[in-house]
């Protein structure tokens, strides 16, 4: 017989495996051979990316504080482009990471938003409290960098970023490069900030490549929708419907859009980005008090547009934040204008702020030598708006469904029109498709563990991500027991889902439902008093293990639940108000308590 082992040098393998593998191989067909190697390189691969990181002494952390998908986001982004430079990064939610491992962090990049009245995201709190308490170690051997979310309409702009990158620089920790200060419109100085920190960091770092001879860190190349946040999908409205019924004071509309064809997923918990337009009318108005022609020809985002495309498409014309009053007061050069920004005038500017948007500004304070591009480079740009996706992919495939509050109102004499609730609501025709993303939120999601119990709390619209919970939950089986709190306005035209909810109660799949529906009775009773009713219950589920959601106004709603909750606590538990805090500090790091509030 034929000697069929090659020479030494062909394989690594002794004579006897060779044989064997020989004899395996033989038995498997051309797809089967294809896949074992796959595996084999896969396996190979892993070995290797472990070594890497094993040899790599200057590995990047990113930290993430964000109480919606777009620190995230962002922090991805970051780790791509620093792994096309051969620098090895990792990303660690605020919520998971091991306060006492910051002394160990050479590098450390920080990128956090803030919501509220300056508040750090939930999954940020305790990170936030120990880096200011007296346990913060000296960072003196660390180096850092903090790239900050906020929203300008805000008076307390990007103040946890701020706290972040001053603390840090108190602690000893050395500045690779200055904060910067987001708005919502981030994309442009988000990039400028990743591309001149990574410059710092290859200056200062070795490549795994050059360091240790590895090959170094590549990009995520799996494969995804071509769709999001930059390039959004242009989706088709397939129904709206009207939840209220006829008399109530509010205008709250449930919509279904497709995306056939997107290659788009999400999961409960998960927020619909929206694109919206301007109301034409405003941009309209806004040009005739301006006097400008809505055909002149302006540059914007360095593409030469005609200002009326622009106003509608481009740049937030409703919103008066202190920046663009600030730079229409440059323009304008009225001291009384200019005046508000002293000192002494602050709460005059926040009382001139305070519900008033860029019409109103132009109509007090007017400027006869104001040029088109002047006046739209003194604008934001217009932002998406995000909304609490309210169904689940697995019921409506290429299917997802919103619950949007219409926002009208009249206020200093003038009506007011939410942006995106209005383009949605009046301004969708049958050729009009609607550019949305994905935002991914992985603070906000379902437990793995089926037959986990879980507790839902959300008045109003915030009704939306518990309308997807529960179809999730009835699709995949869950066996969990589901309660769910509810409050609006009132019983006859606010029950938001009415019917889908009595039809869950009947089923079983939603084991108990408590409302509260503030005008029907000459007390105000919201979904806080029946948490209190029912805190004895409530309590006994979650010593059960319940899972507890939150979601709608974080101002004032929010606030009263959470307050409420560390009552029922202390006074269920017997305990004190420490005992109380710390209970339910420990429900958010077991991510037992997630809330998904704005």
């Amino acid at each position: 017989m034929r000697n069929t082992f090659p020479e030494q040098t062909q394989t690594p393998l002794d004579e006897e495996r060779y044989r064997l593998f020989r004899q395996f191989s033989s038995l498997l067909t051309s797809e089967q051979k294809a896949w074992v190697a796959g595996y084999l390189t896969a396996q190979l691969s892993s070995a290797v990316s472990t070594t890497a990181h094993e040899a790599t002494a200057d590995e990047i952390t990113i930290l993430v504080g964000s109480q919606t998908g777009n620190c995230e986001e962002l922090a991805e982004q970051v780790h791509d482009l620093a792994a096309e430079r051969g620098l090895r990064t990792v990303i660690k939610d605020m919520g998971d990471y091991k306060a006492p491992q910051l002394k160990t962090e050479k590098y450390l990049l920080v990128i956090v938003s803030t919501y509220g009245e300056g508040d750090p995201p939930d999954n940020a709190r305790d990170l936030y409290d120990f880096l200011f308490s007296k346990r913060a170690p000296s960072l003196k051997h660390t180096q850092f960098a903090v790239l900050a979310l906020g929203d300008t309409s805000y008076e307390f702009f990007c103040k946890t970023g701020a706290d972040f990158d001053q603390r840090l620089e108190e602690l000893g920790a050395t500045r690779l490069f200055e904060r910067a200060d987001c708005d919502v419109d981030y994309e442009t100085a988000a990039e400028d900030w990743m591309t001149s920190v990574l410059n710092v960091l290859s200056q200062r770092t070795l490549s795994v490549s050059e360091e240790t001879g590895l090959t170094p860190a590549t990009a995520n190349t799996a494969a995804i929708s071509p769709y999001s946040r930059k390039n959004p999908f242009p989706a088709v409205l397939l129904d709206d419907i009207v939840l209220n019924g006829r008399g109530s004071n509010k205008e709250t509309h449930h919509y279904e859009l497709s995306l056939e064809g997107s290659g788009l997923s999400y999961e409960p918990g998960d927020a619909l980005g929206i694109y919206p337009s301007n109301a034409p009318e405003l941009v309209e108005e806004l040009l005739e008090i301006l006097h400008f022609n809505g055909d002149d020809a302006v540059s914007s985002d360095g593409k030469d547009r005609s200002l009326y495309e622009a106003l509608l498409c481009d740049y937030e014309i409703t919103t008066l934040t202190r920046p663009i009053l600030q730079k229409y007061a440059a323009l304008n050069g009225n001291p009384k204008l200019e005046g508000l920004f002293d000192e002494a005038h602050k709460q005059d500017l926040a009382d001139y702020l305070y519900g008033r948007e860029i019409i109103d500004l132009i109509t007090d304070f007017p400027c006869d030598d104001l040029n088109p591009q002047d006046f739209i480079d003194s604008l934001r740009k217009l932002p998406p708006r995000l909304y609490s996706i309210a169904s689940s992919l697995k019921q409506h495939p290429d299917e997802v469904h919103l619950t949007v509050a219409t926002v009208r109102y009249q206020s200093h004499g003038r009506r007011r029109h939410g942006v995106c609730s209005t383009f949605l609501a009046d301004r969708i025709g049958s050729e009009t498709t609607i550019p949305v993303y994905v935002d991914h939120n992985k603070n906000f999601k379902l437990p793995s563990d089926p037959s986990a119990p879980i507790v839902m709390i959300g008045p109003g619209t915030g009704i939306a991500p518990f309308r997807a919970f529960v179809e999730e939950r009835e699709a995949v089986g869950a066996n969990g027991k589901n309660w769910l709190f509810f409050g609006d306005q009132h019983f006859m035209t606010d029950f938001l889902y009415q019917s889908e909810w009595l039809r869950y109660l009947k089923s079983g799949l939603l084991t108990r439902m408590n409302v509260a529906f503030s005008r029907d009775q000459a007390e105000k009773v919201y979904v806080q008093q029946r948490m209190q009713e029912y805190s004895r219950d409530l309590y006994a589920w979650l010593q059960e293990g319940a899972y507890l959601y939150v979601c709608g106004d974080e101002k004032h709603m929010a606030r009263d639940v959470h307050e409420t909750l560390l009552g029922l606590v202390e006074r269920e538990g017997g305990m004190n108000r420490d005992a109380a805090e710390h209970y339910v500090k420990t429900l958010q790091k077991e991510k037992r308590y997630q809330r998904d509030i704005y």
